[in-house]
C-alpha cells in the first residue's frame, strides 16, 4: 500500500511540475505577443506620420520625387509586413530612406523654418524613442521565452506541446546600427 501511496504522490507533484512549466510557457507566449503588439502600435504610428512628413517636404522639395517616392513605397511595403523577419527587414530600410528625406531639409532653408516640418520631425524622433523602447521589451520578453523552451527541464514540456522560439527583432546590417546623421545646420 505504501509504494502505491509513493507512486501517487510522485505521479501528483510531476503532474503539478509540468502544469507549472506549461503555465510559465504560456505566461511567456503571451508576453512576447503582448510585446510583439506594443512594437506594431510604434510601427503603425511612424507610418501614419510618414505622409505629413512627404506632404510637407513635397511643397518645398517637389522636384526630390526619387526620394519621397522610396519612403512612400517603403512605409507601404513596412505595413504590409507579416512576420517579424520582413517588418525588421522593412523598418531597417525605411528608417534609411527617412533619414534621407530628412537630411534634405538641409538644402531647404524654408522647409528648415517651417513649424509643420518641424513639429512632424520632433514627433517623428519621439515615435523612434518608443520603438526602440517597444523592440527592446519585446526582444527581452523573446529572450525569456526562448530560455524557457530550450532549458532543461521545461524544453520537455515545450517540445511535448509544441511551444517554440520565438524571433528577435534583429537588424540586418551592422552599419544600420549606428544612429542616421542628419545635419540641419549651416
Amino acid at each position: 500500500m505504501l509504494p502505491l501511496v509513493l507512486l501517487a504522490a510522485l505521479g501528483l507533484g510531476l503532474t503539478l511540475w509540468a502544469i507549472a512549466i506549461y503555465n510559465g510557457l504560456v505566461r511567456r507566449r503571451n508576453i512576447v505577443d503582448e510585446a510583439w503588439s506594443g512594437v506594431e502600435v510604434q510601427l503603425k504610428r511612424r507610418a501614419d506620420l510618414i505622409p505629413n512628413i512627404v506632404a510637407t517636404v513635397e511643397a518645398y522639395a517637389g522636384h526630390e520625387q526619387k526620394t519621397l517616392a522610396e519612403v512612400v513605397r517603403l512605409r507601404n511595403q513596412a505595413v504590409a509586413a507579416g512576420t517579424v523577419e520582413e517588418a525588421a527587414h522593412t523598418q531597417t530600410l525605411l528608417s534609411a530612406a527617412l533619414g534621407r528625406l530628412l537630411a534634405l531639409a538641409e538644402n531647404y532653408p524654408q522647409l528648415k523654418a517651417n513649424e509643420n516640418f518641424l513639429s512632424l520631425q520632433t514627433t517623428l524622433n519621439e515615435i523612434e524613442e518608443q520603438l526602440q523602447l517597444a523592440r527592446r521589451y519585446y526582444n527581452g520578453a523573446v529572450r525569456d521565452l526562448n530560455i524557457a523552451v530550450e532549458s532543461f527541464p521545461s524544453n520537455l514540456v515545450a517540445g511535448r506541446f509544441g511551444f517554440t522560439k520565438a524571433p528577435f527583432f534583429e537588424l540586418e546590417d551592422p552599419a544600420d546600427r549606428s544612429a542616421p546623421r542628419v545635419h540641419f545646420g549651416s
